[in-house]
């Protein structure tokens, strides 16, 4: 269980820092829709992907 909640907090971690970044560089660009979805939605949910990451690491850290 605990080397499952170390993936998922890697891998949530790599995709909401990619997400948030991409959000963030399409805004100064001065999109305001990527894909049909605004950035600042975009933004939201990378942010979120990284708060996730951070409760599977503490999560992980307080198990051993």
């Amino acid at each position: 269980m605990g080397k499952m909640l170390g993936i998922a907090g890697n891998v949530s971690a790599v995709v909401g820092i990619l997400l948030a970044f991409g959000a963030g560089l399409a805004r100064v660009l001065g999109l305001y829709l990527v894909s049909g979805y605004t950035t600042m939605t975009l933004f939201q949910v990378g942010t979120g992907l990284m708060v996730l990451a951070c409760l599977c690491k503490l999560e992980t850290m307080q198990s051993h």
